[in-house]
């Protein structure tokens, strides 16, 4: 099992954590390999991992790699088609009843997500549920999502079908010191 106590030996390997933020990309395109059981946990772990408001801890994780839940999802998401080729799919919830900022929270998980798959050599991609209720609603059908459970995003999961570079996307001119 591979852990994510950065003091074992059996860890996976990554980039350093700079260079792995910087060569984030937003892959839609998979290989048709899944992603290995361990790999998969480390992503959820990575998305555990996120900080909360109060260590409220709102998120649920929604792990599907049926096909026929990927592909109507696929269907019914208008910027999810990818989830067609794509061999699982992790859906990050928010339990509204315990935040009324569930999203923040899940939006860092999310992210925490992206730069883990970036880190084992996955493509992956954010792909909006909230705040649009037709797709909080798709999804909620698809994977039988409790009331109380709002979805954020769709991240679609899978070994990079091509080579894709990251867009360098520093702008100094949106930096302020001090003042505006």
């Amino acid at each position: 099992m591979i852990s994510c106590d950065s003091k074992k030996e059996n860890k996976a390997p990554t980039q350093d954590a700079l260079e792995n933020i910087f060569a984030r990309k937003s892959v839609r395109k998979y290989l048709p390999e899944p992603v290995e059981k361990e790999k998969l946990e480390m992503l959820l772990k990575a998305g555990m991992a996120a900080p909360s408001g109060k260590d409220v801890r709102p998120w649920e994780f929604v792990v599907v790699d049926d096909r026929a839940v990927l592909d109507s999802l696929a269907a019914e998401l208008p910027y999810a088609k990818m989830l067609k080729g794509a061999p699982l799919a992790i859906v990050v919830c928010g339990d509204k009843s315990r935040s009324s900022y569930w999203y923040i929270d899940c939006s860092a998980a999310t992210q925490n997500i992206l730069l883990a798959a970036e880190a084992l050599g996955l493509g992956a991609v954010w792909t909006a549920t909230y705040p649009y209720p037709e797709r909080m609603e798709a999804v909620r059908k698809y994977v039988d999502l409790p009331d109380h459970i709002g979805s954020l995003c769709v991240i679609p999961v899978g070994y990079p079908a091509m080579p894709h570079n990251p867009k360098n996307k520093w702008d100094e001119t949106k930096v302020h010191y001090n003042k505006w």
